[in-house]
């Protein structure tokens, strides 16, 4: 009897358990459940979308003409926030275990991801999200601003986290295998994607704050510096790290064919890449038009290649070319001096090739559309940057949708059967449950940010 005056909780308490989630056994698994959810919308969202390629047929819900069913919002939104407590519960298991290292990942992986979603939808459930097992099962709405500013936030401890910090377990990451120093030059270098990104919003001061990362300050803040450094889950062939796409039958794989648009420009700049991205059609790459009427259909022509389906660089996040475009464009505009937009822009142009295993061809940058000239206008030079950009984006979530909707490249072609109005789609709506399940929170986010619709812009589209 007096065993039972032991207190209960100590009794029934493992001592040879953990009383937290280690951060090494969630950590991979988040990573490649995102990276899956994000290749598997690429395919059928931002190709569509971007003229990649086309899903032909005459039904309803044919992307390609921006006609968006509402039931396309829930596959990311379901994805994104099912692995966001995930990513919390590493970030707190690097607490517990006193590893810095492990809290940084996590910071950094929260802020792609609610970055993602943000962009996907506009106002979301950020600051309470992930709460139902504290009982919160109607987050609210915050806006997009406040946001994007504690994402900063994130990216900006992070930095410092991550600053001289230990590697950890290799076999816990499937980006860089442990590797701290390249986890901080990789949120550094998300920090810059994200900081363009609101970059006309003058609030947010991102001009500002792009220069000091990478004129005043840039040993504070080191990004990447090569291919080796990309942020790419490299699918080995090797469960766990077997693509998404592996697994798809080759007809469903190559249905969906080639646009001009995308095929066009490879084969005018003599890009070895479109061996790689696409199929010959009688002994050519060629495409179709994207965006006709319907009842005008094309013959189909180039596909994506069954090659692809395996292929390990289809688990990009965000690239070193990436990294360069975007550098180009901030030293077009004048924020940053250290090199020139044109030094930017053809680091990227080359190292978008060499990381898919290609050699230039011959005088590649002096090609007359690739060409950079100081004496174009500014919009000609944003059209050259993006459309380079736009290739090094292949495949790489709604990255190249997110940047169109930012910038207006590349210019893409409008077919005549477009819908809404022929204009880009702004927003997924939210998914259609979530009407009934926290019907005030999101009445209320709809009554600030706008209708609910394909068209409505988010905060950072707007003027």
């Amino acid at each position: 009897m007096s065993s039972c005056k032991k207190n209960f909780q100590e009794i029934n308490t493992n001592p040879n358990t953990s009383d937290h989630a280690l951060p090494q056994a969630l950590l991979a698994p988040a990573i490649t459940n995102v990276v899956s959810a994000n290749m598997s919308r690429s395919r059928t969202i931002t190709n569509e979308l971007m003229q990649v390629t086309i899903d032909q047929g005459d039904t309803e819900g044919k992307i390609f003409r921006y006609d968006i069913l509402p039931s396309q919002a829930d596959y990311l939104w379901n994805s994104w926030y099912l692995q966001l407590p995930n990513f919390n519960d590493v970030y707190t298991g690097g607490v517990a275990t006193l590893s810095p290292t492990y809290q940084g990942i996590a910071l950094i992986c929260q802020a792609w991801v609610f970055s993602m979603l943000t962009d996907t939808y506009g106002d979301v459930p950020y600051f309470n999200a992930s709460q139902a097992k504290d009982g919160n099962f109607t987050p609210a709405f915050d806006k997009q601003k406040d946001i994007y500013t504690d994402i900063f936030n994130k990216l900006e401890q992070a930095n410092k986290l991550l600053t001289g910090s230990a590697n950890v377990l290799s076999s816990s990451d499937p980006i860089y295998q442990g590797n701290a120093a390249n986890w901080r030059k990789f949120g550094n270098s998300l920090y810059l994607r994200l900081l363009l990104r609101v970059s006309a919003k003058a609030e947010m001061n991102a001009p500002a704050k792009i220069k000091q990362m990478v004129d005043t300050s840039p040993s504070t803040y080191p990004i990447m510096t090569s291919n080796a450094e990309s942020a790419i889950l490299k699918w080995t062939g090797t469960a766990p790290y077997v693509s998404p796409f592996a697994t798809l039958r080759n007809a469903d794989w190559y249905t969906p064919k080639l646009t001009s648009f995308f095929v066009d420009n490879l084969n005018d700049w003599s890009d070895p890449r479109i061996g790689k991205w696409a199929t010959q059609y009688q002994g050519d790459y060629a495409g179709i038009p994207s965006g006709y009427p319907v009842g005008q259909a094309p013959e189909g022509k180039s596909t994506l290649p069954t090659s692809l389906q395996p292929e390990a660089l289809l688990g990009n996040i965000l690239n070193y070319p990436e990294l360069q475009f975007a550098l180009a464009e901030a030293a077009a505009k004048g924020w940053i001096t250290s090199k020139s937009a044109q030094s930017y822009y053809e680091t990227g142009a080359t190292n978008a090739i060499t990381l898919w295993g290609y050699t230039p061809p011959t005088g590649y940058l002096g090609f007359q559309l690739i060409k950079w000239n100081d004496s174009y206008s500014l919009e000609q030079k944003m059209e050259l940057i993006h459309l380079q950009k736009y290739y090094t984006l292949f495949f790489t979530d709604l990255e190249s949708w997110f940047e169109y909707r930012r910038t207006g490249h590349p210019y893409l072609p409008k077919g005549a059967g477009l819908r809404n109005n022929g204009i880009m789609p702004a927003r997924l709506n939210y998914p259609v449950y979530i009407q009934s399940t926290n019907a005030v929170n999101y009445n209320a986010a709809v009554a600030l940010q706008g209708p609910d619709v394909i068209s409505t812009q988010v905060w950072w589209q707007k003027p």
